[in-house]
């Protein structure tokens, strides 16, 4: 019996859309969009309008180097649960995860390292 692996763009729909929903439910805030695309063991993750209110307001009052810890101890709080969708979704481990976030134009970029290619239906 021949197992039938998912598309290239259904495992980057659905890692998208499981990103946005963890987002949603674990920080209370959606981002607008998030798109993630696969380079062979490297995953890249854009999130369009991810900076939350609070951090919002902070950067409106001057206070733009406490939002940037903020956000630090967000993605930091939020990683461990990224890495587990992320493994959930590919099928393959998470070696480490690169993130970092501007203020000023509200995207977050993260790539991930798997340890292998996962396996795509062409």
């Amino acid at each position: 019996m021949e197992t039938s692996y998912p598309t290239r763009g259904q495992i980057e729909r659905t890692l998208s859309q499981r990103i946005q929903a963890l987002y949603r439910t674990q920080l209370e805030h959606q981002p607008s969009r998030v798109t993630c695309q696969i380079f062979d063991e490297k995953i890249a993750i854009i999130l369009e309008d991810s900076i939350t209110q609070p951090e919002q307001l902070l950067v409106e009052n001057d206070q733009e180097e406490l939002a940037e810890q903020v956000r630090a101890k967000l993605d930091e709080a939020i990683e461990p649960q990224l890495k587990a969708l992320i493994e959930e979704v590919v099928g393959v481990a998470v070696i480490d995860l690169l993130s970092d976030a501007k203020l000023a134009t509200g995207r977050t970029a993260t790539i991930a390292i798997l340890a292998q290619t996962p396996q795509l239906r062409s």
